[in-house]
């Protein structure tokens, strides 16, 4: 039980809440929202005892066992399951203890450790850890790389299956979703219903905050109240709420009529195909909100395309990826106006491939790609936020790309993107990502395209501003090609989903609900596998405790580890260089070229197919 008593806390000189009188029972999950700079972080850093509060008092259990992601992740050269280990530290220094023992061939001493972890229940810990990098999607091959080898969403991450690994009888969860794909956000959901303890979470996701939480703690004006139920509920409560109040009633009234166009407009067209029976559900989710989404006072909107023909841009017998290195294989991709498309599949499959294949930012291995003359793309992805020059502000952004129009029109412009007065005039260097992200956003809507291509738009975004892009882009004429792990967003927009993945793009036929059934339903079985191998290949290398003087394999252990040492040492190679090839960015400034790169890449899979012949033929004779 968590008690907060009168309970206030402050962040340099600004006051974030104050008389906060609420308790939070014992294996709650509690989605906490609120926009940003209402004090959600602050909030964790004060439960942690990083922050200690203004006034009043903030009660813990004496001995409750916390977990949380870290914020940053060191240059380790460990291997990521030895780093995703290391959560359960009890059980992770007796696994190094057995480790030390066996290659000293100290027989007790490994006996030792086996008896410890019959104890501590340690025996499965390496399977579990295994399984919590598989889920948020990393390949077996890269579970021996060192973890400095890793890029920073992939530490990310790695972070994230550390704090899971780690025993907790309370989980404090910031942004969890943030550098997931949308296979690793429904895995992870999936992990969370099961998770025994109290769960604390910070989400801009409200799919995600529906299927997970219990109940709600909304941060608003300096306070906090807790509601019963998921996002959604606390919306539905909150709505009632303000209307009691008449609080915003004409603006009510104005967004009922909005929503209701909105909610008729596209639930008719919803019902009539399968693969967007989602969307009926999602828009019934939001009848009744009205007053709560009248609040929040921010809608942005896409002009109406300059032109818009019916045949925009294909892609015809198209191999996709970079150099030599082929990523996706006879890709056929038709995109005609009105066609609102969404891209599914784990990160590294292939989908912002794709994507920049139908830009023409990347050119095709083979095939043709072809576009309409007057064929306007709208292009978002993360470097377009990076792009943005510092020392410059919002409004000389729009004008480099709209020379001659009047700064007033500029102005009016950038107050329809939450850009209002002044703030037009405030350099790109103090925003915030989401801001940032806004802005390029709104950058895009300037140009009016006919086809939006959108690589994960939502990440930094909040609520707010995710449930006004939903809105937009649903009123959007033209076609849209969508990548994003926000269900919500896809859900609403999209009526046609294509996956990608083992170097293939394809049609699901199906919707987002189906997906995630046939997602659980393949990964439990994989799951399966995975484990059985997992502890299948650490009994190969551990001795049993009932002969503790000498290990009964007919092979001598250091060689078996060494030939598996060589293996994962290959792979990680393997997977550096493909993710070097798939990486223009990597060869662009000189070095080794893409030719040269794949050259590589072909000597280290033979290398590596020589290694694992050599390491079967010592593991069938153990």
């Amino acid at each position: 039980m968590i008690a907060f008593r009168d309970f206030a806390l402050r962040r340099g000189e600004r006051l974030l809440l104050s008389k906060v009188d609420l308790t939070l029972q014992a294996a709650w999950r509690i989605g906490v929202i609120g926009r940003n700079g209402t004090g959600k972080s602050s909030l964790f850093a004060a439960i942690q005892g990083e922050l200690e509060s203004d006034l009043g008092n903030l009660d813990m259990p004496s001995r409750v066992r916390m977990a949380s992601v870290a914020q940053e992740t060191p240059a380790l050269d460990d291997p990521a399951l030895d780093f995703v280990l290391s959560g359960d530290a009890t059980v992770y220094s007796v696994l190094m203890a057995e480790r030390a023992a066996v290659e000293r061939e100290d027989w007790e001493a490994v006996a030792e450790a086996h008896h410890r972890l019959e104890e501590l229940n340690g025996y499965d810990a390496t399977a579990r850890a295994g399984k919590l990098l598989h889920g948020l999607g990393f390949s077996p091959d890269t579970h021996e790389r060192a973890v400095k080898e890793f890029s920073g969403g992939w530490r990310v991450r790695l972070n994230l299956a550390r704090a899971l690994m780690t025993p907790s009888d309370l989980l404090l969860l910031d942004e969890p979703t943030n550098h997931l794909d949308l296979d690793a956000v429904l895995w992870l959901e999936q992990w969370l219903l099961k998770y025994p303890g109290t769960l604390m979470l910070i989400s801009h996701d409200r799919e995600f905050l529906d299927e997970v939480t219990t109940h709600t703690l909304h941060l608003h004006d300096g306070k906090a109240k807790l509601y019963t139920g998921d996002y959604t509920a606390f919306e539905r409560q909150r709505a009632e709420h303000l209307r009691l109040q008449q609080i915003t009633h004409e603006k009510a009234q104005a967004e009922r009529a909005h929503l209701q166009s909105f909610i008729d407009r596209f639930s008719a067209s919803a019902a009539k195909a399968k693969q967007a029976q989602s969307r009926v559900k999602r828009l019934a989710k939001m009848a009744g909100t009205e007053a709560v989404r009248a609040e929040r006072a921010l809608r942005i909107d896409f002009p109406e395309p300059v032109k818009l023909p019916h045949a925009l841009l294909r892609l015809m017998h198209a191999d996709c990826g970079y150099g030599s290195h082929t990523v996706l294989n006879q890709v056929g991709f038709i995109l005609e106006a009105g066609d609102r498309v969404a891209l599914l599949g784990p990160n590294g499959a292939g989908k912002s491939t794709l994507v920049k294949s139908l830009v023409g930012e990347l050119e095709l291995l083979s095939g043709e790609r072809g576009g309409h003359p007057d064929l306007r793309i709208g292009y978002f992805a993360q470097h377009t936020v990076e792009s943005l020059r510092e020392g410059t502000t919002a409004i000389d952004h729009l004008a480099d790309i709209a020379p001659g129009v009047a700064t007033q029109q500029l102005r009016d412009f950038l107050g329809k993107w939450n850009f209002p007065g002044d703030r037009a005039f405030e350099k790109v260097d103090s925003f915030s990502g989401g801001e940032r992200a806004r802005l390029a956003l709104a950058m895009i809507a300037w140009r009016r395209p006919n086809v939006l291509l959108l690589d994960e738009p939502t990440n930094h975004l909040d609520l707010d501003m995710r449930e006004a892009l939903a809105e937009a882009l649903s009123d959007f004429a033209g076609a849209i090609v969508l990548v994003s792990h926000d269900r919500h967003l896809i859900g609403l927009v999209c009526e046609t989903f294509w996956r990608v993945a083992d170097g293939v793009a394809q049609p699901f036929d199906g919707d987002l609900d189906a997906y995630a059934v046939w997602l659980r339903t393949r990964d439990s079985s994989n799951d399966g596998k995975a484990a059985a191998k997992a502890i299948a290949a650490a009994a190969s290398t551990v001795v049993p405790a009932a002969a503790p003087t000498k290990p009964r394999a007919k092979v001598n252990p250091h060689k078996l580890a060494q030939a598996e040492a060589r293996v994962a040492e290959l792979e990680s190679k393997l997977h550096t260089l493909d993710m070097d090839l798939a990486d223009p960015t990597k060869y662009a400034g000189g070095g080794d070229n893409a030719a040269e790169l794949a050259r590589k890449r072909d000597a280290v899979a033979a290398e590596l197919a020589q290694a694992e012949a050599e390491w079967l033929a010592l593991y069938d004779a153990a």
